[in-house]
C-alpha cells in the first residue's frame, strides 16, 4: 500500500505562487509516474499535470501550461510550483501515483491507484 502525503497550498492573491508537495509515504519502493489534478466545486476531478517515473517526460493541462510547473525531486517526491495564479485556479489539489517502468505519464483519474489526501488552493481576485 502506497501512502501520499501532500503538503504546500492555502490562500494566495491573483497573480501569486504557491508549491504543493507529494511525498510517497518512507515504506514504498518501486517506481511511480506520478500527477496532480484537482477538483473545484460541482465540478469533476480534472487533469493538472503529470511527469513519468524517472522525470523525463512531462505534460500539462492547457490551462496552466507556461504557468506550472511539475517536477520530481526523486523517486517518490513529486512538486508542483504555480505561478501567475488565477481565481479559476481555486480547487482542491490532489497528488496521485500509479507504479510504472516506462516513458508514458498518465493524464486519466482512472489511470491511477494512489492518491493523496488533497489540499486546498484558493486565488483571490
Amino acid at each position: 500500500q502506497v501512502q501520499l502525503i501532500q503538503s504546500g497550498g492555502g490562500l494566495v492573491q491573483a497573480g501569486g505562487y504557491l508549491r504543493l508537495s507529494c511525498q510517497a509515504s518512507a515504506s514504498t519502493s518501486g517506481t511511480y509516474a506520478m500527477g496532480w489534478f484537482r477538483q473545484a466545486p460541482g465540478k469533476e476531478r480534472e487533469f493538472v499535470a503529470a511527469v513519468n517515473w524517472n522525470g523525463g517526460a512531462y505534460g500539462y493541462a492547457d490551462s496552466v501550461k507556461g504557468r506550472f510547473t511539475i517536477a520530481k525531486a526523486h523517486a517518490h517526491l513529486m512538486d508542483l510550483q504555480m505561478s501567475s495564479l488565477k481565481p479559476e485556479d481555486t480547487a482542491v489539489y490532489f497528488c496521485a501515483a500509479e507504479p510504472a517502468l516506462t516513458r508514458n505519464y498518465y493524464t486519466r483519474v482512472d489511470e491511477y491507484t494512489y492518491w493523496g489526501q488533497g489540499t486546498q488552493v484558493t486565488v483571490s481576485s
